[in-house]
């Protein structure tokens, strides 16, 4: 029996006729902005939103979600104002050939402005990002919250920062922040793992300056507000301060090679040249003889590392501590350390929180790390007391101390008091601890001790000043050196400076399967 109602097969005309349809709707979603305007950011050294996109990923990776996608607010006129994508370009694409999710803000569309259909995009690649436990990338330029939607546009930063934080430890999530962002749209940026700012062009603060201006009568500029150089140095909030809108993409591409795909497997390890020098005379001729003269840490860092594999993290910002990626033999690692060309190299709050945040990171990610240990202790001070140097500390402390990571430590020259303890010690979880023959290991320097343990033979001597200058040299021969750590067993090995790469590259390779179980509990309550 012959059905009449059944529907016909699509005649190639009519199929011909609804892809040359589709094709226009996608080159409108594609193609509607302004070639004006697009030239103007292009002459102030900007990318279009999917400019930025297509330079970020591998070329003709980009498999765009919800290109056709419009708002549905009725409010102000707004359903006369409808545009494909509504402002935001959310898909998926690779970054040297793995699997990348990404969205990228449209300032030419509402001005970037998040909306309830908007938030949804980024909610929906989110999740696609965590289901199939690939990197988020997020391009953030908006003016913020889509005042004509109201509660719909708030209710969606906050469905937005909920999915941060899930994904925070699980997924890597990167922010470039290329334009403005203002107000409640900064916190999605400030959840993740990095920020990515542009200088002179990228602004990040909660309330700008013509609101400070009515509040407070302060004058500001949005550049000293929360322009890439104030949150690169002063505030910590930008991890990486670039040049150039291509730069900031480029080493967007480069970061991640240092990074796994999620938290359940380890990064890739690449090729490197196994006939490296050592670097001999280099390494002999760093430390200072004077124990109170200053050197830049990074020399010797960069010397155990292989070349050019040196990727700085909060470079301007806490100058006493540096942490960094780099790779030992081809194994991405976190580097993190003490820099004596600022303030000794001390341990004060703005370099405690810039450690222990790095640290978690790399244990988050399964990135072993080596810390190199230069450190007098942490930096005395009304000001750092009342700000709270003491629970500053005990993050870093903290941080080591769950970590489960491979943790190597090198003490190149001081470790005293407390502060030897926070930089990975034996006794926080230090797997393996090597110390130079510069090494100081002591409860404090020589001076300060010798003048409270000795302090009444230094007054009762004939020559108080030649009494205590001896007794310093005495204290200096018996505990200012790794031999008494040694000796305990709290310091593994005391070696030449020459076998510092070799020693590592051992180290990570002997801790290359390294387990340990934690108790089960929810989570810590790490002391922020």
């Amino acid at each position: 029996m012959t059905n009449n109602n059944a529907q016909k097969p699509v005649g190639q005309k009519n199929m011909d006729a609804l892809c040359n349809a589709l094709e226009e709707k996608i080159s409108f979603a594609q193609n509607h902005a302004n070639p004006e305007k697009v030239e103007k950011r292009h002459q102030k050294g900007r990318l279009t939103a999917r400019e930025r996109i297509h330079h970020l990923l591998d070329k003709g990776s980009f498999c765009e979600m919800d290109a056709l996608v419009v708002h549905r607010c009725t409010d102000f006129d707004m359903d006369k104002k409808k545009i494909p994508g509504d402002g935001v370009i959310t898909g998926s694409g690779t970054i040297h050939g793995r699997r990348v999710f990404v969205f990228s803000q449209d300032f030419m569309d509402y001005g970037g402005a998040l909306g309830e259909v908007f938030a949804k995009k980024i909610i929906k690649v989110m999740d696609f990002a965590m289901n199939a436990r690939c990197p988020m990338i997020g391009i953030n330029d908006s003016g913020g919250a889509r005042i004509q939607e109201g509660v719909l546009s708030l209710g969606g930063y906050g469905e937005i920062f909920r999915r941060n934080t899930l994904a925070s430890g699980y997924i890597p999530q990167i922010s470039a922040v290329m334009g403005p962002c203002a107000g409640g749209a900064v916190y999605s940026p400030a959840i993740t793992d990095f920020i990515f700012m542009v200088r002179d062009t990228s602004n990040m603060f909660i309330t700008g300056p013509a609101v400070i201006k009515t509040v407070t009568g302060e004058e500001i500029t949005f550049e000293d507000l929360g322009g890439a150089r104030t949150h690169g140095a002063k505030s910590g909030v930008c991890h990486f301060e670039e040049k150039t809108e291509q730069d900031c993409l480029d080493n967007i591409r480069r970061l991640l090679t240092y990074l796994p795909q999620h938290c359940n497997t380890k990064p890739v390890r690449a090729d490197f040249n196994p006939d490296q020098p050592l670097r001999e005379a280099e390494l002999m001729n760093i430390v200072p003889d004077h124990h109170r003269a200053v050197y830049d840490m990074r020399k010797i860092m960069k010397c155990a590392m292989d070349d050019d594999s040196w990727m700085e993290v909060h470079k301007n910002y806490a100058k006493n501590f540096i942490t960094a990626f780099a790779r030992i033999a081809g194994r991405p690692v976190g580097v993190l350390g003490n820099n004596p060309m600022n303030v000794a190299g001390c341990l004060d709050m703005n370099a405690s929180d810039k450690a222990a945040r790095f640290v978690r990171f790399c244990d988050c990610f399964n990135i072993p790390m080596v810390t190199f240990v230069d450190v007098p202790g942490f930096l005395p001070g009304a000001q750092q007391e009342h700000g709270g140097i003491i629970r500053h500390g005990a993050k870093l402390l903290f941080a080591y101390s769950e970590a489960t990571v491979p943790m190597v430590t090198v003490i190149i020259r001081k470790a005293y008091g407390g502060a030897y303890d926070a930089m990975c010690s034996k006794h926080i979880g230090g797997d393996i601890n090597l110390a130079w023959p510069t090494a100081e290991i002591a409860v404090m320097g020589a001076e300060g001790a010798a003048n409270i343990i000795f302090k009444k033979e230094i007054q009762a001597a004939d020559d108080p000043e030649q009494k205590r200058k001896a007794l310093v040299k005495e204290y200096v021969r018996q505990f200012s050196n790794p031999y008494k750590a040694a000796e305990l067993g709290f310091i593994d090995a005391v070696i030449h400076p020459q076998e510092t790469r070799p020693r590592l590259i051992d180290a990570l390779d002997t801790l290359a399967e390294k387990t340990i179980t934690r108790p089960n509990k929810k989570h810590a309550n790490i002391p922020l």
